[in-house]
């Protein structure tokens, strides 16, 4: 009988090992960006409701970032130009000049509680407004009822006034 070989082999070991390390650094690094994907469009889709008053203010309501503004359109402010819509939104005696993209239409008016979607131009200091919510029935339900009362109590200024 023969005697058997007893030298060390090499090990096959770290091929097999480069084999699974591969698809585990390629899911990782996949994983990764997907989070960064999820986390920028989640945060570039928030727009931070704002009353006119803590525009600059409140955490959350910098003119840097996309906001939904709430006030009531100010008496007076509306002019309809070519393309756009210019008016002031005020709320606790605060003001913002806005220019719409477009006309409002509906029941848009003077005096009436609003909520602006928009960015603010830097250059100008204007609220560019994207899209305009209108109060427009009693039927409304607020989720913030003590701000809507507030709005509120502005549009009643401006129809005592006229």
């Amino acid at each position: 009988m023969s005697t058997p070989d007893l030298t060390p082999r090499p090990e096959q070991t770290p091929k097999r090992q480069r084999r699974r390390i591969m698809p585990m650094v390629v899911l990782a690094l996949v994983i990764v960006a997907g989070g960064v994907v999820i986390t920028q469009a989640l945060s570039t889709a928030v727009d931070y409701y704002c009353n006119v008053d803590e525009v600059g203010e409140r955490s959350g309501c910098d003119t840097g970032r996309r906001l939904r503004i709430q006030g009531t359109v100010g008496e007076g402010t509306v002019v309809v130009a070519t393309g756009a819509t210019l008016f002031d939104i005020r709320f606790n005696g605060a003001s913002v000049k806005v220019e719409y993209a477009g006309e409002p239409g509906g029941i848009f008016k003077e005096c009436l509680p609003v909520v602006v979607h928009g960015v603010f131009d830097e250059s100008s200091g204007m609220f560019l407004g994207d899209r305009v919510e209108v109060k427009h029935s009693e039927d409304y339900v607020a989720v913030n009822d003590d701000r809507l009362e507030e709005a509120e109590a502005d549009s009643a200024a401006c129809d005592s006034s006229a």
